[in-house]
């Protein structure tokens, strides 16, 4: 929804132009951006995953430059940084047990070095978010490594993945600017509204069945479904990401990409996704093929 401008005449107009610039912005850094993203999916590997582990130190920089200002940021990048790496490597190298385990040790001794003088930040749980913020990034360290090395279809549920995700994050958009209505959430988010939420959904399943039924030949009941559930997540971990930031005031968790804040406000959608997708996969066909897990019915 948008909030009308109220300092005055031509206070609409001021709004309405800085709408459409920071619209045309986000269009031209999402086309770049999104065909890279699926150039580098395409490739997979060790390029894929080491943009992933680049990724995932990128947003726990973001996260850390929200959580503190202090000294205390090195204590857990320190820490952080190097376990998100090598999760990403132990993941390609079929070892993600050792890669949760990487992160998880990283994320408690960042938290005990929370704990160590000098303390100069304000926060009442400062040790809790910062292993929730190595955990957090861990995410896009591990998950789309693991569906991308699924030699059955891991470059088609990717595919799957950005198409439910960047619809659903479009069409909500869209369709939440042209109806407006009744806020989704007004205490996380002042802008979400719920017939952009419906109109992301509808986007979202629409393009993540098609792409699923021309990628792998997913029936489109099946596809639809996990479509559903996928952008169902996307919202939720745009939802997630909100709050984060709400919590600090801060309006993007960085400056990184015109017209979009961080990266981090970008792949929240896609972050709880791919939880989400290895989550099913694996209980369908295990840790060697959690794609074909989603994709092969």
């Amino acid at each position: 929804m948008i909030v009308p401008d109220r300092r005055g005449p031509g206070g609409n107009e001021k709004a309405g132009s800085s709408n459409r610039h920071n619209f045309l912005r986000r269009t031209a850094s999402a086309l770049v951006l999104a065909p890279l993203a699926i150039l580098v999916a395409y490739l997979g590997g060790w390029i894929f995953a080491a943009a992933c582990a680049a990724t995932a130190m990128v947003v726990l920089w973001e996260w850390t430059g929200l959580m503190t200002r202090s000294d205390n940021a090195w204590r857990v990048l320190g820490l952080g940084l190097p376990a998100l790496f090598a999760a990403a490597v132990f993941t390609q190298a079929r070892t993600p047990a050792i890669a949760i385990a990487l992160v998880a040790v990283g994320a408690f001794l960042a938290a005990m070095t929370m704990l160590a003088p000098p303390r100069r930040d304000r926060l009442a749980n400062a040790p809790g978010w910062a292993a929730a913020g190595i955990v957090y990034a861990a995410i896009v360290a591990i998950c789309p490594v693991m569906l991308r090395r699924d030699p059955q279809a891991g470059f088609a549920i990717l595919l799957v993945l950005f198409a439910t995700v960047w619809s659903t994050d479009i069409f909500a958009y869209l369709v939440g600017r042209k109806i407006g209505g009744p806020l989704l959430w007004p205490a996380v988010s002042p802008k979400k509204t719920w017939a952009g939420a419906v109109g992301g959904l509808a986007g979202g399943v629409v393009a993540g069945s098609i792409v699923a039924y021309a990628s792998t030949g997913t029936h489109p009941v099946v596809g639809g479904v996990l479509a559903l559930i996928l952008s169902i997540a996307a919202q939720g971990g745009d939802l997630l990401e909100s709050a984060v930031k709400r919590r600090f005031d801060a309006k993007d968790a960085s400056a990184l990409i015109p017209g979009h804040g961080g990266v981090m406000d970008r792949v929240d959608g896609l972050l709880l996704a791919a939880l989400v997708a290895v989550l099913i996969g694996v209980l369908r066909f295990g840790t060697a093929s959690p794609a074909g897990g989603l994709l092969l019915w």
